[in-house]
């Protein structure tokens, strides 16, 4: 974790908690964003839509939504922690 022969060393987290700082904020936003979603918009006329031949519950078109927000956030979140990292965390030299 800390290297004491090495003052520049960053201290790193523990893989669960790297993922908790990527899930949380990906579910919080995924749960905003399904909530105006189907503010506006009913599942059931989006299934008559774009896939007519398919019967979907109200309650699966709002779960799958949110599943289907929660997927899309979730990637974002991720690349922005993968772009965030140190430079030392992919292996590279700080200088």
């Amino acid at each position: 974790m800390n290297d004491p022969d090495n003052p520049r060393a960053l201290p790193t987290r523990p893989p669960l908690s790297q993922l908790g700082a990527i899930t949380w904020p990906s579910f919080f936003a995924a749960a905003v964003a399904a909530a105006v979603f189907f503010t506006f918009v009913d599942p059931l006329q989006l299934c008559e839509i774009s896939f007519p031949e398919h019967r979907i519950s109200r309650e699966l078109g709002y779960a799958a939504g949110f599943f289907l927000l929660w997927l899309a956030t979730f990637s974002t979140s991720t690349v922005t922690w993968l772009l965030l990292r140190p430079p030392t965390d992919a292996g590279m030299p700080l200088e």
